[in-house]
């Protein structure tokens, strides 16, 4: 899932970095695919900086993205902008990543005294109703993915496990549960549109 070229730094709009994060929330897998198109090479940059594999960085980038799916309507723009927010993620995934190693260095652990990056904020009665709804569009596309891509994708976006924690779990190879999460989240891409109101 790393990005095949650095994304482009803009200056954040508030505003609007609220309401794509907000068709994230919704399950939009355009709005989705602009947040990779506008953080991913930033974010593959921290990941691949912190860990010791490209391979790794790839991974934990791939936990990101799905992190940043499940956490969208969380975003508040009043504390960073959309690029801040999710390198912050990738970083502190990254970080998780190291602690699992054992290998956390002092540079490190500095980086773990920021402050979070996200604040809950309660949705208003019709945005939580949208948010109902694109749940259940989530949900209805997660049907359609074949059980093994599925399976990969409710561990990790249900249950919080790594890819590597996945494959433990399932019995997998490391490689074979990564190329299921790859495939499953381009599959979702195409379904989210695909069932977005008025498609």
């Amino acid at each position: 899932m790393a990005p095949s070229h650095p994304s482009v730094p803009r200056a954040s709009d508030p505003a609007a970095d609220r309401a794509l994060l907000r068709q994230v929330a919704l399950g939009s897998g355009a709005a989705m695919r602009e947040v990779y198109a506008r953080c991913g090479g930033r974010a593959f940059a921290v990941t691949l900086r912190l860990l010791p594999t490209r391979a790794d960085a790839e991974e934990v980038l791939q936990e990101a993205f799905l992190e940043v799916w499940r956490r969208a309507r969380e975003f508040d723009p009043e504390r960073g902008g959309l690029e801040t927010w999710v390198t912050t993620i990738a970083r502190t995934r990254a970080i998780d990543r190291l602690r699992a190693m054992g290998t956390v260095s002092r540079v490190v652990e500095g980086a773990t005294h920021q402050p979070p990056p996200v604040s809950a904020m309660p949705p208003a009665p019709d945005e939580a109703a949208a948010q109902g709804q694109g749940r259940v569009r989530v949900l209805a596309a997660l049907k359609q993915l074949p059980p093994e891509q599925r399976e990969v994708v409710e561990l990790a976006y249900f249950e919080g496990l790594s890819q590597r924690e996945i494959a433990e779990r399932t019995g997998d190879p490391l490689g074979t549960v990564k190329t299921r999460a790859r495939l499953a989240l381009e599959k979702l891409g195409d379904l989210l549109r695909e069932l977005e109101p008025g498609s």
